[in-house]
């Protein structure tokens, strides 16, 4: 048993309800978590950030995660990528545990979004887009940089754009370049952890249209990390809405 009282794994009540965040049958599930617990040792005493959380993900939906401060909300996509481990329970992407991705091409599988765009400073625009692709080594440069120019126009941005460094960027652009390169390799599913938390309340809603624009034309996977229920409930096909460790709610916005 786990120390703060959790159940073992693969435990559960045969009358437990039916767990919030799950999918009907007949919909297999391109993330699925079940059972996770994530505890973390501060200062001798355990603090518990995932309880018994469940929740399954649905091939090319854009699922919205929200929660205050706090709540586990980029713990959980760190999980998802499997960069963390949980404490007890499972994680399965793509028909796999989360903990393979990492020696099975983890960014060609799943890609990851940070709040801050994070370009490499020292390379041009298509030189961060192409970033991934010469990563692996096995693609001749010219269509390396082919297939980063059609992601620089997919997020929005013109061709002259491509030669420009980042500090020369808006911050709307370093959005738009950080999202290209996030797209290049073609994953399957597409973690987003808060990218639009910077931006003023204009460019914002212009960015949420796009995003979801882009998301159903290319058709994979979103999983969208915010704290703005607006922003969830103008972007999302269903909201999980996290606290006290679980996911307490996951349904469409209409519902």
């Amino acid at each position: 048993d786990l120390p703060w009282g959790g159940p073992a794994a693969g435990s559960m009540s045969p009358h437990a309800p039916p767990l919030h965040g799950s999918l009907p049958p007949a919909i297999a599930p391109v993330v699925d978590i079940r059972g996770l617990w994530t505890v973390f040792r501060r200062a001798g005493v355990d603090a518990v950030i995932h309880k018994d959380l469940n929740l399954a993900i649905a091939r090319g939906e854009l699922l919205s995660v929200v929660g205050g401060s706090g709540s586990g909300k980029t713990t959980l996509l760190r999980q998802i990528l499997g960069l963390e481990l949980p404490s007890r329970g499972s994680i399965t992407v793509l028909g796999r545990s989360a903990q393979q991705l990492t020696s099975l091409g983890a960014a060609s599988r799943v890609g990851m979004l940070f709040q801050h765009g994070a370009l490499y400073s020292a390379f041009t625009v298509l030189e961060n887009i192409a970033f991934p692709l010469r990563e692996l080594k096995t693609l001749p440069d010219d269509l390396v940089r082919d297939a980063a120019m059609v992601k620089l126009q997919m997020v929005g941005l013109d061709p002259a754009h491509a030669h420009k460094m980042p500090a020369d960027l808006s911050g709307g652009m370093v959005k738009r370049v950080a999202l290209a390169r996030a797209l290049v390799l073609q994953p399957k599913v597409l973690l987003l952890d808060e990218p639009l938390s910077a931006l003023d309340k204009s460019l914002r809603h212009s960015m949420q249209s796009e995003l979801r624009s882009i998301q159903r034309e290319v058709g994979i996977t979103f999983v969208f990390v915010t704290h703005d229920q607006e922003e969830a409930f103008a972007m999302s096909d269903r909201i999980a809405v996290m606290a006290k460790g679980r996911v307490l709610q996951c349904s469409t916005p209409q519902d």
